[in-house]
């Protein structure tokens, strides 16, 4: 079978579309027909040895997955062969089949198409379990979303609406912030031409936020700092932006401000409930219209490092998505 292999930790230019042995499927495993491969920037971190579980090579890149089981290892039974399901995998996406484990898939609805399954899992499960449990969202609260024009972002922005807050977002440019006012938010930030600590103080006639979500840090972690409300909640989503921002603790007891990080992958190991109930929330808003994935790019396989540069640099708003063809 053919996938993307990366050989040495020199980022995805390194990364080699090449032949490989078929996995197989251990106890409590499912083997998986890969037909859509979600692409994630943490995906170019483990290309680089940069990520928080980093494999060795070689291995394929690629944690999100939309397919059908083709066989079943030892102990499987809630899921049959032919089933269409989500996966969520350490790694190996990136190929025509990969390995999971049986707890890390859901089934998916026939009404799914492999695109939207394989952009669901990380993004939309990140800000659900971000605003829904951690940050314990409320309707008529008012969320900040920066880099609301990107794959965790937009969904955010859109889950925030459906948890009933109003929502202010943040992008470079016009073109990308009109993506996030299609997503439902009540209010732009230009951070190219705007101050955001002003704007969202002017935009809350000088409350403040009261849950801003962050998976960009640097100079926009210090301006949501400085314009948190008292008791408000600040997520540390990532730190797309390059720099991991230092707290000045000082400033969290002027006005009871809870800083809030999220390992979402976590879940699925130290409380696996959390993972479930916000799974069953998503796929019904999904199955209602409530919510859908903006895929803005597909890419077929052997073209997986443009697909991930794409993500690397910023072009893409939503999801970038690498479709895979028949094994």
């Amino acid at each position: 079978m053919k996938a993307i292999v990366c050989h040495e930790l020199t980022g995805p230019a390194a990364l080699r579309f090449e032949e490989v042995p078929e996995p197989r499927p251990g106890p409590g495993q499912v083997r998986i027909r890969v037909r859509a491969c979600g692409v994630n920037f943490a995906d170019s971190l483990m290309t680089r040895g940069q990520y928080q579980q980093q494999p060795q090579p070689p291995f394929s890149p690629g944690f999100e997955v939309s397919g059908e089981v083709l066989e079943r290892g030892a102990g499987v039974e809630r899921i049959a062969v032919g089933d269409r399901v989500i996966a969520m995998t350490l790694h190996g996406g990136y190929a025509e089949q990969v390995v999971a484990e049986v707890k890390r898939c859901v089934p998916m609805p026939a009404a799914m198409s492999w695109e939207h399954g394989a952009a669901f899992p990380v993004v939309f499960g990140t800000s659900h379990v971000a605003l829904w449990h951690r940050a314990r969202l409320q309707a008529g609260e008012t969320l900040v979303v920066h880099g609301a024009s990107g794959g965790v972002g937009l969904t955010a922005v859109a889950i925030g609406k459906q948890l009933g807050a109003t929502v202010i977002a943040t992008a470079s440019g016009p073109e990308k912030l009109a993506v996030a006012r299609e997503h439902g938010a009540d209010h732009l930030i230009d951070v190219g031409h705007e101050d955001v600590r002003t704007r969202i103080k002017e935009l809350t006639d000088g409350r403040g936020a009261d849950v801003v979500y962050d998976p960009v840090g640097g100079d926009l972690f210090t301006a949501s700092l400085r314009s948190i409300a008292f008791e408000g909640r600040i997520l540390v989503i990532g730190f797309a932006g390059g720099t991991v921002p230092q707290i000045p603790a000082n400033h969290l007891l002027v006005k009871n401000v809870d800083v809030i990080g999220l390992n979402w992958p976590a879940y699925a190991e130290l409380n696996p409930r959390v993972m479930t109930e916000s799974f069953a929330t998503l796929m019904d808003w999904y199955l209602t219209g409530a919510i859908r994935p903006h895929v803005s790019a597909t890419w077929p396989l052997e073209q997986a490092v443009e697909a991930l540069n794409q993500i690397v640099t910023r072009q893409s708003t939503g999801k970038v998505v690498i479709t895979v063809g028949e094994s």
